[in-house]
């Protein structure tokens, strides 16, 4: 599943259905091939093809006639209803990564109970990078009035050349994690003191910031201590991303330290022979912990912002912009 270079999905709870249309003409055996590409990134089975919509406005874009160039690879891992993060990365028919910032993209998102032709929203969507010059995804901000079977209608604009994909997905009553305005629950972490100071004993970071691992998630909410809660584990990462984004998050840590940052390992690890090594179960899966299973995770890393009064006022699952941890940790700290 990580060999199409894309982060995805982690957890083996983490199912979702999705399918790709091109517009103007039938999917051709390269695009049945990328539809399999499409379920991997989503960790599930393709579903229905999504109903067409109105004809494509502005020039054709090249390739057109024998499908879409620019795919969209859904790897989110569930959207729920109110407003959410809507992750997915671009990718062409080879499914090579070809997103990145002078490939501007918009969504608009279609209730299938209501139309299929008027959208309820379109919103424009950010690139942001994974990995800096190598692979990224891009944001969009979507508000989803009520649960379903949904349809996401990409529009991308590249040297003149307009075109346009659908991709159908389910939209989830309500969200596993804790959302933003609802309360974090409690949940002991491990801290250095548990392990005599040693930080490699409960993190798989080759580097780790030991600032990371002074204060327990159970007691910085007991103290009304407003908090990061980064769940990354960079040696044990399914989606690939665990290491380049609690590096960043420890960057951003740099310039804002006027708030408790907590990382957890997300699966269950025993530190032997010199370093922390899976526990695996009787099928030879990696376990998810019990503060994970409490957080509801599907997928890793994942970044959680909490406030003094115990609010989640930030939920990032995947990647972040400055911007929005930023704007996230204001929140937590007014």
């Amino acid at each position: 599943m990580r060999e199409s270079g894309y982060p995805v999905a982690m957890h083996p709870l983490a199912t979702r259905r999705r399918s790709v249309t091109p517009r103007g003409g039938k999917a051709t055996m390269a695009i049945g091939a990328l539809l399999v590409v499409l379920a991997l990134a989503g960790c599930g089975g393709a579903a229905t093809p999504a109903p067409s919509g109105p004809a494509s406005s502005g020039p054709a874009a090249s390739g057109a006639g024998s499908g879409p160039t620019r795919i969209p690879i859904l790897v989110d891992t569930q959207d729920p209803v109110g407003q959410t993060r809507f992750l997915f990365a671009m990718a062409d028919q080879k499914n090579n990564p070809i997103g990145g910032p002078d490939l501007p993209v918009t969504v608009a998102f279609y209730d299938t109970a209501k139309s299929t032709t008027v959208p309820a929203g379109t919103y424009p969507a950010t690139f942001v990078w994974a990995i800096t010059g190598e692979r990224g995804i891009y944001v969009a901000n979507p508000d989803f009035a009520e649960a379903g079977d949904w349809i996401a209608e990409f529009t991308s604009t590249k040297d003149g050349l307009t075109e346009k994909t659908r991709v159908q997905f389910q939209v989830a009553a309500k969200s596993s994690t804790p959302t933003v305005g609802s309360m974090a629950p409690s949940t002991p972490t491990p801290t250095l003191a548990d392990v005599g100071g040693d930080a490699h004993k409960i993190s798989s970071d080759q580097n780790p910031d030991p600032s990371f691992y002074q204060v327990s998630e159970s007691d910085a909410l007991a103290q009304h201590k407003p908090f990061v809660l980064i769940f990354a584990t960079p040696a044990f990462c399914q989606s690939r991303q665990c290491g380049p984004t609690l590096d960043a998050v420890k960057a951003f840590a740099a310039t804002e330290p006027g708030i408790t940052y907590i990382n957890v390992e997300p699966y269950k690890l025993q530190y032997t022979n010199g370093s922390l090594q899976p526990v695996f179960d009787a099928n030879g899966n990696l376990q998810p912990t019990d503060v994970t299973n409490t957080w509801g995770l599907l997928s890793e890393p994942w970044i959680f912002v909490v406030d003094k009064d115990g609010i989640v006022r930030g939920s990032f699952s995947l990647i972040f912009t400055t911007d929005e941890l930023k704007a996230a940790v204001q929140a937590a700290t007014q």
